[in-house]
């Protein structure tokens, strides 16, 4: 996943971007709204994990505004603010989820990969695609019950084309999904190697080229 970190205590916001990153998620990391805002009017984002004790704005009018302009893509609160009154505003302003710190990085990933699945229309754990099955949590792949070793670069693509089965992505948006803000620029033909390893590690349909336009998921299906 793509993901967006907004969080002003940095070394608790490189502690947990770090650890999603090892996780094989591809992080930028804001410390206040208003960096975050750009950022979202710029990448396409999976996710957003959003502190509220924000230094130019309260988290919860950050979130009330995103929404107001209609941002659709799941935001997780997690933030140090308990009790029942503060998780309803949290829920009520346009949270998926509300999480008090600390909280460990398996579990935080755990619920950011069930807010993909829920948003993508996955509600299964191990998402199937014909012959072709992916266990987010594991990252593992197998095509017609054989095992498909992947770099995680390679898994992060093929979770692209699985989250959007009915999209065209150009190469812009796959790269904004596969790389994150740290200044380390993909080499230019980056993509269509990735897209070679998981034709021939897969299957040679498994991912569909629009001339002109990008790539799409192709056949799950095994040849005869």
């Amino acid at each position: 996943m793509r993901l967006l970190i907004v969080e002003d205590d940095r070394p608790l916001g490189e502690a947990l971007a770090m650890g999603l990153r090892q996780l094989g998620h591809v992080v930028d990391l804001f410390g206040d709204g208003g960096h975050a805002d750009t950022a979202l009017g710029e990448v396409q984002y999976d996710a957003v994990v959003l502190d509220l004790g924000l230094p130019n704005g309260d988290g919860l009018t950050w979130l009330e505004r995103w929404r107001g302009r209609g941002l659709q893509l799941p935001v997780l609160i997690l933030t140090a603010r308990e009790g029942v009154e503060n998780r309803i505003a949290g829920l009520d302003s346009g949270a998926d989820d509300y999480l008090i710190k600390p909280i460990s990085i398996d579990e935080l990933a755990a619920r950011l990969r069930a807010l993909m699945r829920r948003s993508s229309g996955f509600a299964q754990p191990v998402w199937q695609h014909g012959a072709l099955e992916y266990d987010a949590a594991a990252k593992t792949v197998r095509w017609n019950g054989q095992p498909v070793e992947l770099t995680p670069r390679e898994l992060a693509l093929l979770e692209v084309l699985l989250a959007n089965p009915q999209r065209v992505l150009s190469k812009a948006q796959l790269q904004d999904k596969l790389y994150d803000w740290s200044g380390a620029e993909p080499e230019s033909n980056a993509l269509e190697v990735y897209v070679h390893h998981l034709r021939r590690k897969i299957h040679p349909g498994i991912v569909r080229t629009v001339r002109g336009v990008g790539y799409a998921l192709g056949s799950g299906e095994p040849a005869p």
